[in-house]
C-alpha cells in the first residue's frame, strides 16, 4: 500500500480540464458545510422552562441527593454530626421548595397567572438565614 503512494501520478489523469471542476465542487462542499452549521436554527435545543418546572426539576435533585445521602451514611462515609446537618440543609431545601411549588399552584389556580414569591434568604456563604434548623 505504502509503494502506491511513492509512485507518480500520470500526468492524463490530472487534465488541465479538471481543475475547475474540482475547484468548483470544494467550493461548493465548503458553502454547504458553512451553510449547514450556521443557517439551521438549533431545533435541538431545550425550550425555555418556567418558574413551575425549574422548582420541580429541582425538588427532584434535592430527594436523590436525600437519599444518595441516607445511604452513605449507612455505609459508613460520614459522621453522626455530619450527616445531621447535610440531611437538616437538604431537607429546608425541600421544604421551601415545595412551599414555592404549592404557592405557585395556588395563586395560578385562583387567579389564572402563575404568582412568583419572593427569594428566601439565606445567611454568609450560602446558610440558611434565621430559624432554620441546624
Amino acid at each position: 500500500m505504502s509503494c502506491l503512494l511513492l509512485m507518480p501520478v500520470p500526468a492524463a489523469l490530472l487534465a488541465a480540464s479538471d481543475t475547475p471542476a474540482i475547484f468548483l465542487l470544494c467550493i461548493a462542499m465548503t458553502m454547504g458545510l458553512l451553510f449547514y452549521t450556521f443557517y439551521f436554527p438549533l431545533a435541538a435545543a431545550a425550550p425555555e422552562k418556567d418558574r413551575r418546572a425549574f422548582l420541580l426539576e429541582r425538588k427532584d435533585v434535592v430527594y436523590d441527593n436525600l437519599r444518595d445521602l441516607n445511604f452513605e451514611y449507612r455505609a459508613g462515609k460520614y459522621p453522626e454530626s455530619d450527616y445531621r446537618q447535610m440531611r437538616a440543609a437538604l431537607e429546608d431545601e425541600a421544604a421551601a421548595l415545595l412551599g414555592e411549588i404549592d404557592m405557585l399552584e395556588s395563586g395560578a389556580a385562583a387567579t389564572g397567572h402563575p404568582v412568583i414569591p419572593p427569594q428566601r434568604k439565606r445567611g454568609p456563604a450560602g446558610q440558611p438565614g434565621k430559624g432554620a434548623r441546624s
